[in-house]
């Protein structure tokens, strides 16, 4: 196995093969890893671009790297001079950057296997096209690195072209977008003051920027997320002066959001079931101004919490899901995403909002809510709901999906108690 150099602020290369080792190690979320790495050191603005980018890009593309190596050579690799591989492979086939520079900066991190590794990386390059002839004729979960369950959910759900839009969108890094906080500032004030921010076009809200000056979060004068996290809020309808229950609160974007509409008059309580989540949650708001919103520690499958029956005007369950809308964004989730999964999640789900119906006032209104795209966990539970609930009507339903909206995919119900 080569010897792998200690993570260093000058050899980004170094770091990502071994957050990419803690990563393939498993009990860590690719978020987890590379935030501690960038946490714990002096990096400059390019090595952490540079590290951000093939760390993420690796793991977006391990089917096809993989593909490519088989290609390249029949016998087996070891865990390490794979991940070598795979990212000199990655900035070879993925980025620009001259196949030189490439080979020579990965086979110094090789150790032992050098000479494997650069034969391997130059024979790619000789061979490029027909490598990218062939990865183009393999199956879409391969081509693509998705699940091959995943993919062909998606493509008996849309169509197979538009199954892999979906996956090509889930490839692409994540611009970063903002939401201005409106009590502090206004969308026109931030746009005034930064040449590299511009109106999204997703939302009415949004902001899309290039270079987001850091002080606008230490002051909370914005906060980043998808517009797609916007859909639930807005559906919900929220009125100054309301009792508002966030049941899956944390971080706090939609509840931040949901304070921005209530001019921070009425309540709201913010629940999550994780105390560190609810730890950062307290910051964000505090951050943001928030004034009108109570946090308490909840876990909607044990108990439903310290609120009395028909307690709230309105409710949101951004209820926990398979997150199959957001993959763009948490990188690793189709790797560890199951059948299974999908298969279980809609019972955890049910019964969340079984926990929270009694706690709405009759008249008052319930958004439940998902960044997933699979029906089990949207539109059928939507409409198992309302069979459920006779006092319950489903009122609207609202989704965004990647591949036709540009946005992460999200999905939200509207149901209204008849009273």
């Amino acid at each position: 196995m080569p010897v792998l150099q200690p993570i260093s602020d000058a050899n980004p290369r170094a770091a990502c093969i071994q957050l990419l080792l803690r990563w393939e190690a498993g009990g860590k979320f690719a978020d987890e890893v590379l935030h501690e790495a960038l946490a714990s050191g002096g990096y400059n603005s390019f090595d952490r671009a540079f590290l951000t980018e093939t760390f993420y890009g690796v793991l977006r593309h391990k089917s096809a790297l993989d593909f490519l190596i088989s290609h390249l050579r029949d016998a087996p690799l070891d865990q390490a001079t794979r991940q070598i591989t795979r990212l000199g492979l990655y900035q070879i086939f993925r980025m620009r950057i001259p196949h030189h520079a490439a080979v020579n900066e990965t086979v110094n991190l090789a150790g032992r296997a050098r000479g494997l590794v650069n034969a391997l990386l130059r024979r790619s390059i000789r061979e490029k096209e027909e490598l990218e002839a062939a990865l183009e004729r393999v199956e879409a979960s391969v081509r693509f690195s998705h699940p091959d369950f995943l993919v062909r959910r998606w493509e008996a759900a849309y169509t197979p072209e538009a199954a892999h839009h979906l996956c090509e969108w889930n490839n692409t890094p994540a611009e970063v977008t903002l939401r201005p906080n409106g009590l502090r500032v206004t969308a026109g004030e931030l746009l005034s003051t930064a040449s590299q921010v511009e109106p999204a076009g997703t939302h009415p809200l949004m902001l899309r920027a290039r270079h987001l000056p850091v002080s606008w979060i230490t002051q909370g004068l914005c906060y980043v997320q998808d517009p797609s996290t916007l859909l639930s809020v807005d559906l919900m309808g929220v009125r100054p002066g309301e009792r508002v229950l966030d049941a899956c609160a944390a971080p706090g974007g939609k509840t931040s959001y949901l304070a921005e509409l209530m001019a921070n008059e009425g309540r709201i309580d913010a629940c999550d079931s994780s105390r560190h989540r609810l730890g950062r949650l307290g910051e964000n708001l505090s951050r943001l101004g928030v004034t009108n919103t109570e946090v308490h520690q909840v876990d909607w499958l044990i108990s439903e919490g310290p609120f009395a029956p028909q307690t709230f005007d309105r409710i949101l369950v951004d209820a926990p899901c398979s997150n199959t809308g957001v993959i763009r964004r948490r990188v690793d989730v189709r790797w560890r995403l199951t059948p299974l999964d999908i298969e279980v999640m809609p019972e955890r789900q049910r019964q969340m909002v079984e926990r929270v119906v009694p706690l709405l006032k009759p008249g008052g209104t319930l958004v439940y809510s998902t960044c997933s795209l699979e029906p089990e966990e949207n539109d059928l539970m939507a409409e198992a709901l309302e069979r459920a609930y006779p006092f319950l009507r489903l009122d609207a339903v609202e989704r965004r999906l990647p591949h036709r909206d540009g946005t992460d995919g999200a999905f939200a119900a509207r149901l209204v108690h008849a009273g």
